[in-house]
């Protein structure tokens, strides 16, 4: 079924602010379902996983489909837990516009912020639903007047809320609906106009528009990202629904379609299915896919064949094309992991960075003989979700993992019961320290015994500013050392840092190969593999390395009577605190803290505050860790620096059961 009007739209909120209520509506009013699921019942469409049913909240990204006014809608609700970020990240990628759904009660929360920064950045035109109007204590306008300040939109109201806070709260819309008050009118009208130099001028010297007049403004602001049009409901009882329908398509425009250029897709999700094998859930920008075709995964440098391209009908596949603009599944993607790019590159978005994972835990299976099956399936979530990044350390039978916080162990606890049929256990978290270069200097490595091979490299390695990664750069001439064999360096570089002379990754340095000599005849691109570790490692035991440990940035939103509290819990912990701001009788703190002193920091501000408090965390960057701070770890696998066991573990003499690089 070809559409020539197609949106992709998600459906973002904090946790409990009715999403997943709102998205059963929306597939229910259109048509797409002929009942309504309940998320407290666990019969939500879009909640599939069995945590999901029994937990009440979504924890993977799903899509549905539906036709509204000659558009085909491709629906992605999103997780609204912190823990789950990378999934959203991902589908911001993918997405014309989104819905973002915000409690009339508890208005804008700490993941809300989290949020609406990634919109801003991606520049994602985005409607707000406030829901929840009938609940005691909703208040839509200091909501607005939070979405305003907090969230730096300029808004305009579509609807408006009466009664609320009682079961008999309604909704009125405010164009071309002549029960609107003058005053509301004018109050919408004004902020409206405020958007528009040229709708200003003439309002100001006495012009008047028609409604419609002003919605094909509000339609032109919204794609160009200048307003937020904002709608007011209650989700579980249908309130405000078909007017947040109407908006979607009246104020989002589709983007053009360019079906005869190059492929270009993103990844947005992937997942296994019994019958299908790996499915992946992708966002064709440019070009067309089709089975039977084989695309370039530009992100793992492979090809791969498709077997089938099907496309969202609703809650249902259909098997067909997926063109430029629409939103699909293709399966037979052998070694593609989420957030892979298929195709050409330049077409793509940037991935937004929503949180990062600097919490480390080890999964242990309670059953000795499930640990080469738990290896293989927590393999297989990797490629799910890339932010676990998973690394098995086979001489020490380590299986870790890099997590967000406790929501997303629980969550692997379940999948791999009930996925792999896998009991397992997790280790308390530990923090994810990082290591640099402490002063410059060289790294030399002769690799010419035993014959046949040659590689000889000098490498100068220094610190380079806090946060900026590696640089890798060459002077070393292609007649001294062939391309082939300098392509074979730098692709070995990042592996070479992962595991530093503290055992962490290392970062932030600049690394030059200054010298180095290949041969003609003995001279093999292996021989530079295998090389390349060991001179850095030199360059680095030469240098010495410290500790890097990552840092959150914190916001506190709580009553000024407590500032005295919260200033002397925050500096016990480490944390450098900007200077207070006040709103009312509220005060806002905000700084940075170390992740390693912040673990229990929101149970002990909520003790504090007595749970009247805002906090939002958000990692932040990585800094020296003080002397005598941050923990140190063992060499995992054959040390570089230990050249005689690496030269023959390598060339296969030495037969150690671990992951080589």
């Amino acid at each position: 079924m070809k559409h020539s009007n197609i949106l992709n739209i998600g459906i973002l909120a904090h946790v409990d602010a009715g999403k997943t209520t709102l998205t059963e509506h929306l597939l229910y009013h259109t048509g797409a379902i002929r009942k309504i699921g309940s998320v407290d019942k666990g019969s939500a469409v879009t909640d599939n996983l069995a945590l999901e049913k029994e937990r009440g909240i979504s924890i993977k990204a799903a899509t549905t489909s539906f036709n509204w006014k000659n558009t085909k809608i491709n629906l992605i609700d999103t997780p609204g837990h912190v823990d789950f970020s990378s999934e959203v990240a991902r589908t911001l990628c993918v997405v014309d516009a989104v819905i973002l759904v915000i409690s009339a009660v508890e208005g804008v929360q700490a993941h809300t912020l989290t949020i609406v920064d990634a919109l801003h950045d991606l520049k994602i035109p985005t409607l707000i639903f406030i829901n929840k109007i009938d609940r005691l204590g909703a208040d839509t306008e200091a909501v607005l007047r939070q979405i305003k300040k907090e969230l730096q939109y300029k808004t305009v109201a579509i609807s408006t809320s009466h009664d609320e806070g009682l079961t008999s709260a309604y909704i009125s819309e405010v164009f071309n609906n002549n029960k609107i008050s003058k005053e509301q009118k004018e109050t919408i009208t004004e902020e409206l106009i405020e958007t528009d130099q040229k709708l200003l001028t003439q309002y100001l010297n006495g012009i008047h528009f028609s409604d419609e007049v002003y919605l094909n403004i509000i339609a032109k602001s919204t794609s160009n990202n200048r307003i937020v049009p904002v709608f007011t409901g209650i989700a579980k009882n249908n309130i405000g629904v078909e007017i947040l329908l109407n908006g979607i398509v009246d104020f989002i425009k589709p983007k053009k379609r360019n079906v005869s250029e190059e492929v270009a897709a993103y990844v947005y999700k992937l997942e296994h299915h019994k019958v299908h094998g790996a499915m992946a859930y992708v966002k064709v920008f440019s070009g067309e896919l089709s089975a039977k075709s084989v695309i370039d995964n530009h992100t793992q440098g492979l090809e791969t064949k498709i077997n089938q391209t099907k496309t969202f009908h609703q809650t249902k596949h259909l098997d067909t094309n997926i063109t430029a603009g629409d939103i699909g599944i293709i399966t037979g993607v052998l070694g593609t992991k989420a957030g892979d790019i298929l195709g050409n590159p330049s077409e793509i978005p940037t991935l937004p960075e929503l949180n990062i994972p600097v919490l480390s835990v080890q999964v242990i299976a309670i059953n000795d003989k499930d640990y080469n099956a738990l290896a293989q399936a927590l393999q297989l979530i990797d490629k799910e979700d890339p932010s676990l990044q998973f690394k098995w350390h086979k001489p020490e039978k380590e299986l870790i993992l890099l997590l967000m916080g406790d929501m997303q162990i629980e969550v692997l606890t379940h999948l791999l019961q009930e996925r792999f049929n896998i009991a397992v256990n997790f280790t308390d978290p530990q923090i994810v320290y990082k290591e640099t270069i402490t002063k410059a200097s060289e790294g030399y490595i002769r690799y010419w015994m035993p014959k046949p091979c040659w590689a000889i490299m000098t490498f100068l390695i220094e610190p380079a500013p806090l946060n900026s990664g590696v640089i890798y750069q060459s002077f070393v001439s292609k007649n001294d050392v062939h391309n082939k064999y300098q392509n074979e360096i730098a692709k070995t570089i990042p592996k070479a840092l992962e595991q530093g002379l503290l055992g962490w990754e290392v970062t932030d340095v600049k690394i030059t190969l200054i010298k180095g000599e290949d041969h003609n005849v003995h001279s093999r691109p292996g021989d530079f593999n295998l090389a390349t570790p060991m001179g850095i490692m030199k360059g680095l035991q030469n240098g010495g390395t410290h500790l890097l440990e990552p840092l959150l940035r914190f916001e506190i939103k709580t009553n000024e009577e407590l500032l005295g509290k919260l200033i002397s819990e925050l500096t016990n912990r480490r944390a450098i605190i900007d200077s207070p701001t006040f709103d009312q009788d509220l005060v806002i703190l905000s700084g940075t803290i170390p992740v390693a002193t912040s673990l229990d920091l929101s149970i002990k501000l909520n003790t504090i505050c007595s749970g009247r408090l805002r906090l939002r965390t958000v990692f932040d960057k990585y800094a020296v860790c003080p002397e005598g701070e941050g923990k140190t770890k063992d060499f995992k696998g054959v040390n570089p620096l230990d050249e005689a066991q690496w030269i023959l573990h390598r060339r296969g003499a030495y037969k150690a059961n671990e992951r080589v690089i």
